[in-house]
């Protein structure tokens, strides 16, 4: 489903990059709490919206006995994976679709089989794929009229927005791009909220039938209902559908929930599935650093996100590749060093590590020592190069250069930028002939 909220999030500080992977990497990052469908489908059944009868299944006797329970043999699986473009994805074991039609509920069985354990490999998961560790079977309810609806922040107006469509149950990127005319987007007074007036005239907008519109009136303000009480950063319903029998159901959900809240929604956020996030970036969140794996070579350990976007950039801008985007936060510790340095050397790619701080709450002498110790008790043979700027940086030049380790001490950022990419060159080339290699640095 489209990442509305994460894309609007992002999109000042990716404006104007240069490097489309990093771009993509980024507006994946997990800034605010995703949930699975069948777990957005409970919350707002608990809100009397209107969804499809279903429920999970963990394995395939539960699959079974879930089909059993709904009347009728006409049924839709989905595989509960946290992506995108399931039904057009494929499984590690060869299997198609992670959105089936069923028609009897040993065939919800047999199809559970071959979801539940594997990992299903999506345009946004990536070749990685994630995990599906279950399956949602609902009945199949057959829609008159499909439509898009999403309730969100616009940073711009610092108020909610309900963004809405005519032309739901496909990707709202590409009717953005083709038919900008058919999206209609509404603003929320926070005071007011959405008045029976404002949910009225979107549900003609969209286009109901007279005898559903008071039905999707009342579900459009059901909608910020839960978006206000619950925190949600992004509630997207696709399709909103219009039944053949004149129900109005939220055929398909996806809500994410603002993680600055989860002292307040203790219960949603026990439903976080970690198994969908990467295991790296989860241990990385647990010890306060902000850590996204990517596909080059180059470690990265900054303070500061800007610093850190600074940085990649001109790893790219001088020919390599940065292996991850890792922002330690204001305060470079010795401990947060140690932890960004397991996390960064966990992965087998990188070939060469820079290290770019600025020194202010934290001074640079107090983060060589730190680095110097870090890189030595690791023993350490991958080249680290230094770029410690800001109070004490002097005495931390003298430290590192003094240590005897391969740490190399540089003040200026296109020269370390420079100096980062020839090393890992030479590591990656001395590792595809295996042989060993010593750096000595001279400037």
């Amino acid at each position: 489903m489209f990442k509305l909220a994460c894309r609007r999030q992002f999109a000042s500080a990716l404006k104007g990059k240069q490097d489309s992977h990093i771009r993509q990497s980024l507006l994946q990052q997990r800034r605010n709490l995703s949930i699975h469908e069948y777990r957005s489908a409970q919350l707002l059944d608990s809100y009397g919206i209107g969804v499809p009868k279903g429920s999970v299944a963990h394995n395939a006797q539960e699959a079974e006995a879930v089909a059993k329970s709904i009347a009728g043999d006409d049924m839709v699986i989905k595989a509960q994976v946290l992506a995108g473009g399931r039904g057009k994805g494929h499984f590690d074991n060869g299997f198609k679709g992670g959105v089936r039609i069923v028609y009897s509920p040993r065939e919800a069985s047999i199809l559970a089989d071959q979801m539940i354990g594997h990992k299903l490999i999506t345009k946004q998961t990536g070749e990685r794929g994630r995990i599906c560790n279950s399956v949602y079977i609902v009945e199949r309810k057959f829609a008159r009229r499909e439509f898009y609806l999403a309730i969100l922040m616009d940073r711009g107006s610092q108020s909610p927005v309900i963004v809405a469509s005519s032309q739901g149950g496909m990707d709202i990127e590409t009717v953005a791009k083709e038919n900008p005319e058919a999206i209609i987007s509404t603003k929320v007074d926070i005071h007011k909220g959405v008045t029976d007036e404002m949910a009225t005239t979107i549900a003609q907008q969209l286009g109901f039938s007279e005898q559903c519109v008071d039905s999707a009136k009342d579900t459009i303000q059901k909608l910020y209902k839960v978006f206000m009480e619950k925190d949600a950063t992004q509630i997207e319903i696709n399709p909103l559908s219009e039944t053949s029998d004149h129900e109005v159901l939220c055929m398909d959900a996806k809500l994410t929930f603002d993680d600055n809240a989860d002292f307040r929604q203790e219960d949603i956020f026990n439903w976080r599935d970690t198994t969908q996030e990467d295991a790296d970036e989860v241990a990385a969140a647990k010890s306060g650093l902000n850590f996204i794996k990517l596909d080059g070579d180059i470690g990265c350990l900054v303070n500061g996100a800007g610093l850190a976007m600074a940085t990649m950039d001109i790893i790219k801008l001088n020919g390599g590749s940065p292996a991850n985007f890792l922002d330690v936060g204001g305060g470079a510790t010795p401990e947060a060093i140690q932890q960004a340095f397991d996390l960064i050397t966990s992965d087998p790619k990188v070939t060469a590590i820079f290290v770019n701080i600025f020194g202010g709450i934290v001074r640079c002498d107090a983060i060589a020592k730190g680095l110097i110790s870090v890189v030595e008790n690791m023993n350490l043979r991958t080249p680290v190069i230094a770029r410690l700027q800001g109070t004490n940086m002097e005495m931390a030049h003298k430290l590192i250069n003094e240590s005897g380790l391969k740490i190399f001490s540089i003040d200026d950022l296109q020269t370390a930028a420079e100096k980062s990419v020839q090393f890992s060159k030479v590591v990656k080339m001395a590792r595809d002939i295996d042989v060993g290699v010593e750096f000595t640095l001279g400037i």
